[in-house]
């Protein structure tokens, strides 16, 4: 699916990094014994991938033995035995949340237990540096050696590569290409690594190096910043050249993917106009016979042709594969083709002829019936630009699309092969205090989410009438919970209501001039007769909130409310609302069903748009503060007054669930810091003492967007991470 609106995916421009040096290596740790003596099980509330799978690859000596790689939410490695993606990088904390991209992968074709991947989310001057994960029992431990230079897997050119290679002369050596930083080279299977001299000049703001490729004995370097050349070759390892007689024009201005038959010799590079995923309108598919220096355009469908609503055919190429058994046999996809769609198309000859799969395909996506698009047929997919084609089987494809990863044993038959990989990242949620679904979510990408279960994908798929890209709001009457409201990006609406507990919606009749550009998040009072809708462009930009007091039929301004202020509704009294103005460190309240705010609380922490507010369920005017690392606060008397809780640190986002036995007050649950560091946190007695109830093996990066308990359920909490899903923990 694709949103006219920015997803949590849009890309910044690069900027240049610093020289790479050689770093130490830096051990995972064990978990601290005290903090893993919780007992607390922790799995994704399932929805079934949800995000861009940018890389696969299939290990050519063990059946069955495969790794994925996605843009902002970690690497996987596919359990056969389980037909499952088991998480790989689950590990990565609070401070190191840039490392859960993953900008390459790379295996050990002597060597099944080694594998290798390149973190790193953005090359912005904000991002962290990149690092390398080194394992020797396929990613069940791992040392770490950080870079001094960035990686970008969620910039431009993210589904390129792969960037990261084992020399095929030296399993010891090891190859990263970088995007503004020229290539590195490892001698010591990743521990160290070190600049070495390559002839394209990296620019601040460029791809670099898009892909590493072996061909024999030679190692291949696609190159992403120049018309021509833009594949380079060293047979030594010592001295790159530029390929001669290499495709040239804007159908093979950069080189997407590559891979080698082993058969025939052949080298088939997949070339667009762009790095993709997006802007790409032109490309073409050509093959290198390396044992003469032959090149052959093999392209299947070249762009530019008449579309069947008369436009321009525009698209590039993406992913390529080729058969392990059968020599002349590969795959290859377009990408960027929104008119007639994405397809994978299959060549049994060398790419002489070649056989669209999409249009013979039969899908099968009832186990993640999202993929319907509300109501939609599935699509054959978008962004395809990882392709894997299973060694050992010639009839299982598999690949990657903006949502999920498809695959076939028949060449025909295709359904998701997503089973244990969650990407999605996570905005609001809610768990109702009766109905068939303790929780729904509020996401990126693929709106909101009722979840009648949490071990398989939401049946009714992404919530409909209207249908939202990124979700930006969520809200439940705490008196009268079959009412819920939702908010987010759309082209056919951007709010709606639902009168069944979030199962069926209907939009909003009107809605304020602004909220098409700057939706914004959205409450509502305790019995659902007032609407508060706080306005907000993605890019940071406010504006005044607006009231509807009909169920979203009229809408008026709300003049005394500052703009931009984080809303939460009395959870008893319907007259009731709180307004925190981040700007200026003040909360005001309306005791006028939110006609009208006046100031209470003064001189509180300021300056940080993240802040967050919380009532406590059940109790009029028990509010707390969420102010990140400036600490929790709380008030009881409506806001008239705050107090520093003194247990904890930082508290980043806080929710309440059901009491422990005997309790007489919620349990309340925090990402937040007790000690110098983050993570996830339950008091069963008003605050005056928190249990770490994550380890250090389940981190997630970033968490600091949501998390509610379960009010029903003691002990189960909800948590939003930002790419890897819903994670529930229950005591064990």
């Amino acid at each position: 699916m694709r949103t006219s609106r920015p997803s949590r995916r849009t890309v910044l421009a690069g900027t240049a990094a610093a020289a790479a040096l050689t770093s130490l290596p830096v051990l995972a740790g064990p978990a601290r014994a005290a903090e893993s003596a919780t007992g607390y099980r922790w799995r994704n509330a399932v929805m079934g991938g949800t995000g861009f799978v940018t890389g696969v690859l299939f290990h050519p000596s063990v059946r069955g033995l495969a790794y994925a790689r996605t843009d902002i939410g970690g690497a996987y490695r596919w359990d056969d035995r389980t037909g499952r993606w088991i998480p790989l990088t689950d590990h990565i904390g609070w401070d190191d949340w840039n490392l859960l991209g993953v900008e390459a992968m790379a295996i050990d074709p002597a060597h099944p237990n080694r594998v290798y991947l390149a973190l790193g989310t953005y090359a912005q001057p904000w991002a962290g540096n990149g690092a390398v994960l080194r394992s020797e029992d396929r990613g069940a431990t791992w040392k770490r050696t950080d870079l001094t230079v960035k990686l970008g897997a969620n910039e431009d050119g993210r589904g390129c590569g792969e960037r990261l290679l084992v020399d095929p002369r030296d399993c010891d050596t090891l190859w990263l290409g970088t995007r503004h930083d020229g290539l590195l080279k490892s001698t010591d299977r990743g521990a160290t690594w070190k600049s070495v001299s390559f002839p394209a000049t990296p620019s601040a703001t460029g791809q670099g190096i898009t892909l590493l490729v072996a061909a024999g004995r030679s190692v291949y370097a696609g190159w992403g910043d120049a018309d021509a050349p833009n594949l380079y070759r060293t047979s030594d390892g010592k001295t790159w050249e530029p390929v001669p007689g290499q495709p040239t024009g804007t159908a093979a201005k950069v080189p997407i993917r590559a891979a080698y038959d082993r058969f025939t010799r052949e080298l088939y590079v997949t070339y667009a106009n762009a790095p993709g995923p997006n802007g790409q309108s032109d490309g073409s598919v050509h093959k290198l016979r390396t044992t003469n220096g032959k090149w052959t355009e093999v392209t299947p469908v070249k762009p530019g042709g008449v579309t069947s609503d008369g436009g321009t055919d525009a698209f590039g190429y993406g992913g390529v594969a080729v058969d392990a058994r059968r020599p002349g046999t590969l795959v290859v996809s377009t990408n960027n083709r929104w008119a007639e769609i994405d397809t994978v198309f299959r060549s049994s000859d060398g790419g002489r002829t070649w056989k669209s799969l999409k249009d013979t395909a039969v899908f099968d996506v009832s186990e993640t019936p999202y993929l319907k698009w509300g109501n939609d047929k599935p699509k054959f997919g978008w962004w395809i630009q990882a392709l894997g084609l299973d060694p050992f089987d010639s009839r299982h494809i598999v690949y990657g699309t903006g949502a999920t990863l498809y695959g076939t044993r028949d060449l025909k038959t295709w359904a998701p092969q997503i089973r244990g990989l969650e990407e999605t990242a996570v905005r609001q949620l809610i768990s109702p205090p009766v109905g068939e679904a303790h929780l729904i979510s509020g996401n990126g990408d693929i709106g909101v989410m009722y979840h009648e279960s949490l071990t398989a994908s939401p049946s009714r798929g992404m919530a409909t009438n209207p249908v939202f890209g990124s979700a930006t709001g969520l809200a439940q009457a705490a008196g009268r919970p079959s009412y819920v409201v939702r908010t987010g990006w759309g082209d056919n609406g951007n709010g709606a209501w639902s009168n069944d507990g979030g199962k069926t919606w209907a939009p909003f009749a009107s809605q304020p001039a602004v909220a098409k550009d700057a939706p914004g998040p959205i409450v509502t009072n305790a019995d659902g007769s007032v609407l508060l809708w706080s306005l907000a462009h993605w890019d940071g930009t406010v504006y005044p909130a607006h009231r509807s007091a009909d169920n979203g039929a009229t809408w008026a301004e709300v003049t005394s409310l500052p703009k931009g202020a984080v809303l939460v509704a009395d959870p008893v009294d319907p007259t009731r609302f709180y307004a925190f103005d981040t700007t200026a460190g003040t909360l005001y309240a309306s005791t006028d069903s939110g006609l009208s705010f006046t100031a209470r609380a003064t001189g509180l922490s300021s300056g940080d748009a993240g802040y967050q507010l919380a009532a406590a369920p059940g109790r009029s005017g028990d509010l707390w503060l969420s102010a990140k690392e400036n600490g929790l606060h709380r008030s009881t008397d409506g806001g008239a007054s705050f107090t520093k809780v003194g247990s904890c640190r930082a508290s980043h986002t806080l929710g309440f669930g059901k009491a422990a036995k005997g309790a007489s007050y919620p349990a309340i649950y925090m990402a937040g810091g007790i000690e110098d560091f983050n993570a996830i946190y339950r008091s069963d007695d008003e605050a005056r003492t928190w249990t770490r109830i994550n380890d250090d093996r389940h981190q997630w990066g970033w968490t600091g967007a949501a998390i509610t308990g379960d009010p029903r359920v003691y002990g189960r909490v909800y948590l939003a991470t930002n790419g890897r899903g819903v994670q529930y923990g229950e005591p064990v």
